[in-house]
C-alpha cells in the first residue's frame, strides 16, 4: 500500500473515530443536560471571562451563534453577562457558581465515560487517554495560530 494511501486511511479513521467520542461525549453530557457547544462554552469561560467577539474566535463560530448560546445559558444561570465599569457597551461572560458546578459535573461524567471506553481495551487505555490529550494540545495550538493569523490579518 502506498504511502499517501495508508496516510489518508488514518486520517479517515481519526476523523470517524471523533465523530464517534463526539456522540459518546454527547451521550454522557445529556446526564447533566448540556450539548457539546454548551459544554464547549463553559469550558471557555472557566478559563477567565471574555467577550462575544473573542468567544465566537474561540468556538469558530459566527457572533449570533454565541449570543443566542449564551441567551440560553444566561436562562439557566449558568453564565452571567456583566458591563465593563468604563464602557457600558461592552459586556464580558462569566461564569456563575452554578455553572462551575454543572462544568465539574459535565467534567466528570464525559471522563467517566471514556474512560469506561478507554478501559475495554485495558493494555491500551493509558496510550488511548495521552493520545486525547495530545490531540487536544495538537487542537489549542492549531486554533491559536488561526487566530493570531486572523489579527495579523486585519
Amino acid at each position: 500500500m502506498a504511502l499517501k494511501q495508508l496516510r489518508d486511511e488514518r486520517v479517515r479513521s481519526v476523523a470517524e473515530s471523533a465523530a464517534w467520542l463526539a456522540k459518546q461525549a454527547e451521550i454522557a453530557l445529556g446526564q447533566v443536560d448540556l450539548s457539546l457547544p454548551q459544554y464547549r462554552l463553559l469550558g471557555l469561560l472557566a478559563e477567565g471571562s471574555a467577550i462575544s467577539k473573542a468567544l465566537a474566535d474561540r468556538l469558530d463560530v459566527r457572533p449570533p451563534s454565541v449570543t443566542a448560546l449564551v441567551d440560553g445559558m444566561v436562562a439557566r444561570g449558568l453564565i452571567e453577562r456583566r458591563h465593563a465599569v468604563d464602557d457600558r457597551r461592552q459586556v464580558s461572560h462569566v461564569l456563575t457558581k452554578e455553572g462551575t458546578r454543572v462544568l465539574g459535573r459535565a467534567d466528570d461524567v464525559v471522563h467517566t465515560r471514556l474512560t469506561m471506553i478507554a478501559g475495554s481495551l485495558p493494555d491500551e487505555e493509558a496510550q488511548l487517554l495521552e493520545s486525547l490529550s495530545r490531540w487536544g494540545v495538537a487542537l489549542s495550538a492549531y486554533h491559536a495560530a488561526r487566530i493570531a493569523a486572523k489579527a495579523a490579518a486585519k
